[in-house]
């Protein structure tokens, strides 16, 4: 299979538009949760961050309603396009139910990825208003009038952190999806 042109069937396409809705889904409430605890550890970071990035949110709701919402706006798509990806490497190749249960560990393993990579983040975020990384973060924290700058730089880096972690997971799932899929292809 070309990774740049595959070739599937129509209802191979059909497959890979319900995997990365299921992927949506699932990405969207890893946002969720992930937002109501980082939420719990800086509320700034949400009120005078996140709520200008999500300008189009209601600022009068309550905050963790806000919070929610923010979550899982900000991971539906990422769910999305990880599950479209890993459906592209395996749908052509698998049975529909093996392709899900192959995708959908490649899921977990980005979402143990997203979230291992968040609590080391948290540990290693300046714990110290003297601590030599804070002047990095001075300009922000001025301009959004940060009245915790440990607990919003801690936010900071967890999510900056899941991001990342997230990204590692899904290259190291597609990666193994790739190099462990079976050799003769079985038609959808």
């Amino acid at each position: 299979m070309n990774l740049l042109y595959p070739r599937f069937t129509l209802r191979q396409f059909g497959w890979m538009l319900v995997f990365g809705l299921i992927g949506s889904i699932i990405a969207g409430l890893y946002g969720i949760v992930h937002d109501q605890i980082t939420l719990r550890l800086g509320v700034e970071y949400f009120t005078k961050f996140k709520l200008l990035q999500f300008y189009y949110l209601d600022p009068s709701a309550p905050i963790h309603i806000t919070a929610m919402k923010i979550g899982f706006l900000a991971t539906w798509w990422v769910g999305f396009f990880a599950a479209w990806f890993m459906a592209r490497l395996t749908l052509p190749h698998e049975s529909v139910p093996q392709a899900a249960r192959r995708c959908a560990s490649g899921v977990g393993g980005m979402m143990i990825a997203a979230a291992t990579l968040a609590l080391m983040a948290a540990q290693w975020a300046p714990k110290s208003l003297a601590d030599p990384r804070l002047p990095a973060w001075e300009d922000m924290l001025i301009s959004y009038n940060i009245q915790d700058p440990l607990a919003f730089i801690r936010v900071g880096y967890i999510h900056n952190a899941s991001y990342l972690g997230g990204l590692l997971g899904l290259l190291a799932a597609l990666f193994w999806l790739r190099v462990t899929r079976p050799v003769k292809a079985t038609p959808v």
